[in-house]
């Protein structure tokens, strides 16, 4: 293909991708000396799955968490991560360039950007018991921000997920989320206060049924989207990448299609590559990742169907990890377009999780990847552990929130719709006994009550020896203090019990693209694509263990900096 063709349109740097790694491109990008930058966007909405996130962003060392008087180190940070990572994983070079550049990347937005983030000082690493772990303060979450400040665009922000919404229009920080569902002290005044600053904001009630107080994922984006409005950087909605323009070995250019009109757009320095990962294309699903699997499952946002990936691959590009995806447990709710991420919940104490079987298979409590990893690998023709199902009991029900139901305070039984069709839609069951439960659900009778005559016992003295439940500090985040002698132990046994079914779910993929220190695309003899760039989850992973909180957007905002440095030949 020709460089003198003819362009529809030049940039500097095309951006594909609006979420916090591609804006973070865009932005690092345009401050750094290149300020013709254009980022495109497949949805009419922007922001990704970043968005719809919990915003939790994981960088060892960074200033917020300095400026609480944390002690925390390169070394430390590494001695922890080498213990979970192998080199074959995630070679020296990609580990070491995310430990020095990620503190880097954080100050330069603080400094230059209207990026802001609050460091979580109770939130602790997902491995605490091992050297160099931490019980807080390496993972952020974005301070909240006002949607007024986007001007008409907040019309086109992707929101946070609902779960972290009061009533579905007030969204909540990870901290008050930790305190509200876990009903700490002070819970009652801190949902009282938002529901008043909402009630009273007449003026933008007549705007939209949201409070213009934005939080978590959305958060991060807005402050991202709001620094490229200062700059009068565009964002094009509805623009789908469908091929990347390459001459002579390396990338000038990409053809997209922008609301049904095809168009060549010239990128005479860079493309960076931030469109995501493969989550919702199911036939790439059943090639690459373990079984069971169901694109239904995925929190991810429905545009990340692997665009970026079929073309880096048609490229040539050196591929890593793509059987492997961010796992969590998602509760599949009827009626809802997107499923919940089973965190809290799952974590509480009076409830357990079984196969069909009846039989418990991991702890509960432990973080959220590690879960869904073993239930995986104990995943067996013979002994599957799927369907899967959360069993708890009438106080449980009373005193936590499970995914829509909330709890019998909020929302007793009697006020579940039966137009949700959830016992008919197969994801909730009801009954007076554990033994009818079981058929209810199709699980093995004789096995569940053991299974829930043993948690009895194990609640009464404090000791899990079948899973340890409850003997890690990332265990004990989600436990209850009012419960002793185990905060994640408790026991089932009022009627009547309930089932809610966890299906094994995501919030995105995570195998993808090699790159470099720079962020540069390699190929599979280990040259590089030339003007390609990659971050994010259509990049390889930095962090696949998922070590703690925001381990995703970490590193994809970090090689995102990354790239705007070799892009422009920024010295930091």
């Amino acid at each position: 293909m020709s460089a003198e063709q003819q362009w529809d349109d030049s940039y500097d740097v095309v951006v594909v991708g609006s979420g916090n790694g591609g804006m973070t491109a865009a932005v690092c990008t345009y401050e750094m000396g290149s300020k013709n930058v254009l980022v495109i966007e497949k949805s009419d909405l922007y922001g990704g799955t970043s968005s719809i996130s919990g915003g939790g962003v994981w960088i060892p060392g960074n200033r917020y968490a300095r400026e609480a008087g944390a002690e925390d180190s390169f070394d430390k940070a590494k001695t922890y991560l080498r213990q979970l990572i192998s080199e074959e994983e995630v070679p020296e070079y990609q580990l070491d360039a995310f430990l020095e550049n990620g503190p880097k990347m954080v100050d330069f937005l603080h400094e230059r950007t209207q990026v802001r983030y609050v460091t979580l000082e109770h939130y602790p690493d997902y491995y605490t018991n091992l050297e160099g772990g931490m019980e807080g303060h390496r993972s952020m979450e974005p301070e909240t921000f006002d949607a007024s400040e986007l001007g008409q665009e907040w019309k086109q922000l992707r929101r946070t997920h609902q779960m972290m919404h009061l009533a579905g229009v007030i969204g909540i920080t990870q901290v008050e989320a930790a305190v509200m569902v876990g009903q700490q002290p002070g819970w009652w005044k801190s949902i009282f206060k938002l529901f008043l600053d909402y009630m009273l904001d007449i003026p933008w009630r007549l705007k939209s049924k949201f409070h213009r107080r934005l939080a978590t994922g959305c958060a991060g984006v807005a402050r991202l989207r709001a620094s490229m409005l200062d700059r009068d950087m565009p964002l094009w909605l509805n623009t789908r990448m469908t091929n990347l323009v390459e001459e002579g070995g390396t990338v000038i250019g990409l053809e997209v299609i922008r609301d049904g009109k095809p168009l060549r757009i010239q990128a005479r320095k860079a493309v960076v590559l931030a469109a995501g990962g493969f989550e919702h294309n199911q036939e790439m699903r059943e090639q690459y990742l373990p079984q069971p699997t169901d694109h239904k499952w995925s929190a991810g946002t429905f545009d990340n169907t692997g665009d970026a990936h079929h073309e880096a691959m048609r490229l040539g590009a050196k591929m890593h990890r793509l059987g492997e995806a961010w796992w969590c447990n998602t509760i599949t709710v009827p009626g809802e377009d997107i499923p919940r991420l089973s965190v809290m919940e799952r974590s509480y104490p009076g409830s357990v999780i079984v196969n069909p079987a009846g039989k418990r298979f991991s702890n509960e409590s432990q973080n959220y990847m590690a879960f869904q990893l073993e239930t995986f690998a104990k995943h067996t023709e013979e002994s599957p552990t799927y369907p899967t199902w959360q069993i708890f009991d009438a106080d449980f029900r009373a005193n936590y929130f499970v995914g829509p139901l909330f709890n019998s305070k909020f929302r007793p039984d009697w006020q579940v719709p039966k137009s949700f069709n959830y016992e008919e839609g197969g994801f909730y069951a009801k009954a007076d006994s554990v033994a009818e439960l079981a058929v209810k659900i199709d699980v093995d009778v004789a096995g569940l009550e053991a299974t829930v005559a043993n948690m009895n016992e194990y609640a009464k003295t404090g000791v899990d020896p079948e899973c340890n439940r409850g003997e890690s500090a990332y265990d004990r985040y989600y436990g209850d203090p009012r419960v002793t002698p185990n905060p994640c132990l408790g026991p089932v046994i009022k009627p009547p019990f309930y089932a809610v079914r966890l299906d094994p779910g995501d919030f995105g993929t995570q195998g993808g693209m090699v790159i470099n220190a720079d962020a540069q695309v390699v190929r599979e003899d280990g040259s590089l694509i030339g003007g390609l760039y990659a971050c994010g989850n259509c990049s390889a992973p930095t962090l696949p263990c998922y070590p703690g909180p925001g381990s995703t957007l970490g590193p994809s905002m970090t090689f995102a900096y990354q790239a705007a440095k070799s892009i422009t030949g920024y010295k930091d």
